[in-house]
């Protein structure tokens, strides 16, 4: 009986044991974090406030876990409490959470009380990561893309120029040679004699002049009418802004969307100028750019990061918060229509369904914004008469275009059909 007593006694034993070591492996193995799962995490709730190696909203996070034990004696539950609760730490009193809190201009954590001990482990994991080493510098050259054009401009100048020098010697000396022959076979080359002066053999030929001062006058008379005609018309016009804003990269590379930065377009008459917070709402994380857009940089002679900083002055950004100093940014104008004009954006981007570039032109390879268009009179109604009017899908349309449908005989409508040639729609 005892035997059986013994045997149940040893085997519960040897059974609980197997339990707390299958707990306690558990628990190890869930401390080891996986950096490739914590980078997902970090990119998703922490980004916004954080960066790995230089402080914005808060403080950098690289090996803080380490930096943490060995500076101020904090351990793992400590991070655990801050991260899910840190006004909870610095009510407790905290000497280091106070310091963090008062240091960031008391701006507090985000708190996290979702974050199960596995999903700390492995941001924790992500931010010892040890960072990656530089790219090595890429050499820019005049054609812009980081590698050598092969033959620059001078060596193909100096080539063109002594291929010209050699060709005005080989004619000097077929001359020379011709002279030669010329006297051997007892040639006598003509000779030009002096005569009347051609300026006043043209001056005595009345016709000549009458003919050229007509032309004269045909010719002065179409560019001046050409220069009048110009006036007003800034196509082409490329100011240089305050700070340097590259469309091919926001546009372009990044593929930000036109009414994500100008969002009154969709339901105002402007497009309106970005306010700056709309500029901060990517640059509070990002106040630096990635090596290669540097390079491209200097191939249209801007420093980008520089161009940030511009905007953090304006803004009153110092890195982990706003000052309050403000500066206004003096933007250059660059589209402006005369004030007898009418033109609403809202009308043309949301109702007619037209794209950005069909105006402003391809400003995602844009690197300095210019006027794409001439923006004339002759040029908005030659729009109106070839374009066709987006009306599939689209119940503003749905009554007009069934009814000018049956009055002209057509599937598709031009703007001009439907009045846009009409003086009253542009001109007040």
């Amino acid at each position: 009986m005892k035997q059986v007593i013994y045997r149940n006694l040893t085997s519960k034993i040897l059974h609980l044991g197997f339990i707390l070591l299958l707990t306690f492996s558990t628990s190890l193995t869930a401390q080891e974090g996986d950096p490739v799962k914590g980078k997902a995490l970090f990119n998703a709730n922490c980004a916004a406030c954080h960066k790995l190696d230089k402080p914005m909203t808060g403080p950098a996070l690289r090996n803080v876990e380490a930096r943490l034990a060995e500076d101020e004696g904090l351990d793992r539950a400590w991070l655990n409490a801050w991260i899910r609760n840190s006004a909870a730490v610095i009510k407790s009193g905290d000497a280091y959470a106070n310091k963090i809190y008062k240091e960031y201009k008391g701006v507090a954590m985000t708190p996290y009380p979702g974050f199960t001990d596995q999903d700390i482990s492995d941001i924790l994991a992500y931010t010892a990561t040890t960072p990656p080493p530089p790219p090595p510098p890429t050499e820019i050259t005049a054609n812009g893309n980081g590698k050598g054009s092969g033959v620059s401009n001078n060596l193909i100048l100096g080539a063109l120029a002594v291929l010209f020098g050699l060709l005005a010697l080989a004619l000097i000396l077929v001359k020379r040679t011709l002279n030669r022959f010329a006297d051997a076979k007892g040639i006598e080359v003509a000779s030009k004699e002096k005569g009347t002066p051609i300026w006043k053999a043209f001056v005595q030929n009345q016709f000549l002049v009458l003919v050229t001062a007509i032309f004269f006058l045909l010719a002065s008379g179409y560019f001046v009418y050409g220069y009048f005609m110009q006036v007003g018309i800034d196509q082409g016009y490329e100011p240089v802004q305050p700070i340097h804003y590259s469309h091919r990269i926001h546009a372009g590379d990044n593929a930000i969307d036109c009414k994500y930065c100008h969002s009154s377009a969709r339901v105002s008459k402007h497009s309106g100028i970005p306010s700056l917070n709309v500029c901060m709402n990517c640059h509070k994380s990002i106040s630096n750019v990635a090596p290669e857009t540097l390079a491209e940089g200097k191939t249209y002679g801007v420093d980008y990061d520089a161009e940030i900083q511009k905007l953090y002055e304006a803004v009153g950004w110092d890195g982990t918060g706003y000052t309050g100093d403000s500066q206004p940014v003096k933007w250059v104008r660059i589209h402006n229509l005369p004030d007898f004009v009418y033109f609403n954006h809202s009308q043309h981007v949301m109702v007619g369904g037209v794209e950005c570039q069909t105006c402003h032109g391809p400003v995602e390879e844009m690197e300095v914004m210019y006027q794409y268009s001439p923006l004339t009179m002759g040029w908005c109604i030659n729009c109106h008469r070839e374009t066709n009017v987006k009306v599939k899908d689209n119940d503003y349309y749905t009554k007009i275009h069934e009814e000018l449908s049956k009055k002209y005989g057509v599937d598709q409508l031009t703007v001009a059909q439907m009045g846009g040639l009409e003086c009253g729609k542009c001109h007040y």
